[in-house]
């Protein structure tokens, strides 16, 4: 049975049917600054949680850096392989909710998805994952849509209906999944954080133009 926080891959399916894309292809500016603040070395071994259609994964790839990118959306997936095969074989399908890797990584980064993780079992989940895969000395940066303060819930039940949504590089109306989602503050997400092992080293408000021009960022220690 499928869990409501697949309901993405009904989404990528939709729109890619329309030949389009969900997301731009603008790399995510703060996981550029802190791969180099915090000294990510090409050799370091990366994780991406969620990597949706490939925007930061390929370009992270395409600089030469050792980039294993993962998305619970087989569409997603799929999309990302043919995009650039090259890479192919280092796009795979996980649910970090579910499964495990045999590895630890130095870098383990996830850019808007742990908001469409709304039962707390599930974020915790993540945050475990995070924390199990993550080296001694490794580093973890979680990006999810918030100002910090306000907080809202939605209803899981209806994440697979289609609803309308304005496609952001057309500018045309398209049926899609409604998909999940939770915000939280920063006092909820730091407990979050705190409860399942990991501790903050930096946080903020971010932004990924014209994706998110407003999104929350915690990067976190074992």
């Amino acid at each position: 049975m499928e869990k409501y926080y697949q309901a993405y891959d009904k989404r990528y399916q939709q729109i890619h049917n329309l030949k389009l894309q969900w997301s731009s292809d603008v790399v995510t500016p703060i996981l550029q600054e802190l791969i180099v603040q915090f000294g990510i070395r090409k050799t370091d071994k990366i994780l991406e949680i969620g990597c949706g259609e490939g925007r930061d994964a390929l370009w992270l790839l395409e600089q030469g850096y050792d980039v294993l990118a993962t998305d619970v959306s087989k569409e997603a997936i799929s999309y990302c392989k043919k995009k650039n095969s090259k890479f192919s074989h280092l796009f795979f399908q996980l649910d970090v909710c579910e499964e495990r890797l045999p590895q630890t990584f130095k870098f383990i980064y996830s850019i808007s998805v742990i908001h469409m993780l709304v039962n707390q079992e599930e974020r915790n989940r993540f945050l475990t994952f995070i924390r199990d895969h993550l080296d001694e000395d490794g580093y973890g940066l979680i990006l999810t849509m918030g100002d910090g303060e306000y907080e809202v819930t939605g209803d899981i039940t209806s994440a697979f209906d289609s609803v309308k949504r304005t496609h952001q590089g057309t500018r045309q109306e398209v049926a899609v999944a409604a998909t999940s989602c939770r915000m939280v503050n920063f006092a909820t997400l730091e407990q979050e954080i705190a409860n399942n092992g990991l501790h903050i080293l930096q946080k903020g408000i971010t932004s990924i133009i014209p994706d998110f021009p407003q999104i929350m960022y915690a990067l976190v220690k074992r």
